[in-house]
């Protein structure tokens, strides 16, 4: 069967079975079981890195109710360990759930949707009910939470319940599964309401005290997530859990594709030519010391180009979530980041400090705290293969992130505009006062976060957001004489038009010129001999910007 690009199936034996490209990560299974001696093990990844994906390989190798060897034919686990997979393969029974949905703007809407995930749970195990074996008691709970009729004391049990229910019919300890185990905190810290977040801690913590802790039923279990949430908070009594997040080496290599992997997909795809583009824009992650791409980004970006070779990349990991902790920073008032923002949007680096255990109440609380959520959840990434705990040198990975952070920015900035000053810049335009006109653009400048290596395009957007912030109709890279002219203003209540080329001057020095050549350029390609139907002045103006600085010249 010739292989496919498949976007969005995170279940493995149909993505296997369909034919899908995969990028071997089965090591992973042998490097879990066989070299590790975790009771829990928590793995921390962005969002889109294949945590789903990787869970349900887990389920289809482990689990003992289903036969796997066709769809680990050939793969590295079975090459590498035969031996292992005899111990091990369909040996053991698995319970494999994930919370992505449970979620809800208070308290009762998302603990109906954890109610709803764990009757989902006890309907896909239902044959336990025809099992002697099960004591009548937990068979009474488990229909209770089929039906979704069990309290809050059923609900903090019941993973264990189900647990103790496939012990007694298999005769061997459970092996657990929890996908996404932090988006029920997440969504409740969103929420803001301070209740909602406490009740959902006190049930996600019951669950995952009574299945994780001195529970005879457990063989082991594996989580995934966002965030490492202190175990203080939510894991404490578990005995011997280990957490590997971004910024360790071990299992570093199984979450995002490495180079070659994705040198190997662009070759058996004929789309070798795609490499520097796909570097470009989703390459730049650094697990522990292995580098790494977004997988998401990959094979939505292949996709796309093999029915249109001329597919231009897009953002397609900021389409796939809420971006609301990026948000949350560039607008917190606390915290003055602005210039360690600029430094990352021009391509440099930082040093923070991380804190790798986090609690969602507490996340705005401290500086470091937002840097370590940022990098945790992929909006940074280490700038280095070094692994320290503590201060880590960071950067935005690539240009996919970095137009994420320009889109937020330049909104916080069309929000935050000073009055004063925008009504003070806009009366000097249409007065034609160079001098006022320049000082109060460099002054709405200074305010802002800016960067160098955005160009003409970060300057654009925020001057049409200072018009369009006054109700001014903009016409912006409009179809004027012989190009495209950047921005056409109409101030239709005074029947008057402003036509602006704008210069990114290389050198503070070179300001004077380029505000002249930009007039002669509205000149030379006749931006100016056509005007709006019904108006009666245009005015032609230069705009010259370095840094922060603006000098604005008018057309005699």
């Amino acid at each position: 069967m010739d292989k496919v690009i498949v976007v969005g199936n995170d279940i493995y034996d149909s993505f296997i079975r369909e034919g899908g490209y995969y990028v071997d990560k089965t090591e992973l299974i042998y490097e879990l079981a066989a070299n590790t001696r975790n009771t829990a093990t928590l793995f921390t990844r962005p969002r889109r890195f294949g945590k789903t994906l990787t869970m349900s390989m887990l389920e289809s190798f482990f689990d003992i109710g289903r036969d796997s060897v066709d769809v680990f034919h050939g793969r590295k686990i079975v090459e590498n360990h035969p031996e292992f997979c005899k111990e091990w393969m369909n040996q053991y029974p698995v319970l494999f759930l994930s919370w992505k949905d449970v979620e809800g703007l208070d308290f009762e809407t998302a603990y109906k949707k954890l109610k709803a995930v764990l009757a989902d749970l006890c309907k896909k195990h239902a044959y336990l009910l025809e099992k002697t074996e099960v004591n009548a008691a937990d068979a009474e709970i488990f229909r209770n939470l089929m039906f979704k009729t069990g309290d809050i004391e059923e609900t903090q049990n019941a993973l264990k319940t189900i647990m103790r229910m496939m012990a007694d019919v298999y005769g061997k300890p459970v092996i657990l599964l929890i996908d996404e185990y932090d988006v029920p905190l997440a969504k409740a810290q969103e929420s803001k309401d301070q209740d909602y977040y406490r009740r959902m801690l006190d049930v996600i913590r019951g669950i995952l005290s009574t299945s994780l802790k001195t529970n005879e039923y457990l063989k082991f279990a594996v989580l995934t997530g966002c965030l490492r949430i202190s175990r203080e908070s939510i894991f404490t009594g578990v005995n011997n859990f280990a957490c590997y997040s971004v910024t360790g080496r071990k299992f570093s290599q199984y979450f995002g594709f490495t180079q070659d992997e994705v040198a190997q997909m662009l070759d058996a795809f004929g789309l070798t030519g795609k490499m520097d583009v796909i570097r470009q824009w989703y390459d730049g992650y650094i697990f522990g010391d292995t580098e790494l791409f977004c997988p998401w980004d990959v094979v939505s970006y292949l996709s796309a180009v093999i029915h249109d070779a001329e597919e231009e990349p897009q953002n397609f990991w900021a389409n796939t979530s809420s971006n609301a902790i990026l948000d949350d920073f560039v607008n917190h008032g606390k915290y003055d980041v602005t210039e360690k923002f600029e430094t990352l949007l021009n391509g440099g680096t930082i040093t923070e400090e991380v804190n790798e255990e986090l609690t969602y109440d507490r996340l705005s609380d401290s500086e470091k705290n937002l840097w370590s959520v940022l990098l945790m959840t992929g909006y940074v990434s280490k700038a280095d293969k070094s692994v320290s705990r503590g201060k880590i040198r960071i950067r935005i990975p690539n240009a996919e992130i970095a137009d994420l952070f320009r889109t937020v920015v330049l909104e916080r900035f069309k929000r935050t505009l000073d009055t004063g000053s925008v009504d003070a810049f806009l009366a000097a335009m249409w007065n034609q006062d160079e001098e006022t006109a320049s000082r109060t653009l460099t002054a709405i400048l200074w305010d802002s976060i800016s960067y160098f290596d955005y160009g003409e395009a970060y300057y654009h957007g925020m001057l049409n957001g200072i018009f369009t912030s006054r109700g001014f109709a903009m016409d912006s890279n409009d179809e004027a004489g012989l190009g495209r002219l950047d921005l056409r203003v109409r101030d239709r209540r005074n029947r008057r038009v402003l036509l602006m080329e704008c210069k990114r001057s290389a050198r503070a020095d070179d300001m004077d010129r380029d505000c002249d050549e930009a007039i002669s350029q509205i000149r030379k390609k006749g931006y100016d001999l056509s005007m709006p139907e019904g108006y009666e002045k245009q005015i032609v103006c230069g705009v010259a910007l370095y840094a922060k600085m603006a000098k604005i010249r008018f057309a005699k």
